[in-house]
């Protein structure tokens, strides 16, 4: 398993040598948001699209 401190190595390493700091802070909440949104996926923690729509619908008056 990739340690923390190795997987946010990999993801500054991948960016161009003249990107800037904020670049790679955007970057790295990228792969964050990803990786939370993959595990909620795994554990069930999602919406239907329905219920997501009738959320919006609730937002929206």
């Amino acid at each position: 398993m990739t340690s923390v401190k190795e997987k946010m190595a990999e993801v500054i390493n991948a960016q161009p040598d003249d990107a800037s700091y904020d670049d790679i802070l955007r970057a790295l909440a990228f792969e964050r948001m990803v990786a939370r949104g993959l595990a909620d996926a795994r554990n069930g923690r999602v919406l239907s699209d329905a219920e997501m729509a009738r959320r919006i619908g609730e937002w929206q008056k």
